[in-house]
Order: structure tokens, then sequence, then C-alpha cells
């Protein structure tokens, strides 16, 4: 009987894989937000950007244990250079704030507006990160 090992596959298995758990943290967001659930919704809509992030990382090779460093990476690499518009940077750091307070903080009181602006992030850098990870395998299958 042949084993299968889970930790075979090409960069590009991995940033698919990467960017479809993104893709269901922000449906699982969205569902929860219809059911008012905003401070779960929160968590889900952050854990989208994180895996968008973590897309764009292992289509370079790196990875991170922390988040606080997969994200500085991120605005360092890809916000700073412009690769990624300065604003997301900004939205990216505030998700990442909103989520620890919806997690961490007792009295935090998580508002419908705030989980539809986690999505609209999440969303938007996702929609950022497909097309660049588009744009890389396309560009390295030209120059094979």
């Amino acid at each position: 009987m042949k084993q299968h090992n889970d930790n075979v596959g090409t960069v590009k298995d991995l940033v698919i894989h990467r960017i479809e758990t993104a893709k269901s943290d922000i449906h699982s967001a969205e569902i929860l937000l219809n059911a008012g659930e905003y401070r779960s919704s929160n968590n889900r809509a952050y854990y989208g950007i994180y895996h968008a992030i973590s897309a764009i990382h292992a289509l370079d090779g790196n990875s991170y244990r922390k988040h606080k460093d997969a994200l500085a990476n991120f605005n360092k690499e890809y916000v700073k250079t412009e690769i990624f518009p300065r604003n997301i940077g900004k939205r990216i750091s505030e998700a990442e704030e909103i989520r620890h307070a919806s997690d961490y903080d007792d009295f935090y009181i998580a508002t419908k507006v705030e989980a539809e602006e986690q999505i609209a992030t999440a969303k938007e850098l996702l929609e950022l990160v497909s097309q660049y990870c588009e744009n890389k395998f396309a560009s390295s299958k030209k120059d094979e």
C-alpha cells in the first residue's frame, strides 16, 4: 500500500491552497456577519487576510511562525515598496488590531459596520494577492 505524504507539492500548490483557505475564511466571515456574530466575523475576516498574505510568502519561499512577523514582512517587502497599495497596509494593521480586540478584550463591542469593513479589506487584499500570484505564475511559465 502506498503511503500518502501531505508534504509533497509545488509552490504553486501551496499558494493555491492558501488562497482557497483565505476564500473559505472570508466566506465564513460573511456567514457570521449575516448571523449578527460580528466578533467572530472579524476573526474570520482577519484570517482571510492572514492566509492571503501567507500565499504571497509561500510564493517567495518564506514562512513565519508568528502572525506579527508575517504581517511585518509583508508590509516591508510589498507595501512599502508599493507592489501593493499603501492604504491596504494600513487597513491590514487595523484588521489585526480589531481581530485582537474581538478575540481578547472582554468588553469590546464589535459592530456590523466594522465587520463589513474587515470583510471588504479581506476581499480587496485577496483579489490583489490572487492577481499578483497569477501574474507571477504566468511570467514564470514564459521563462521556462
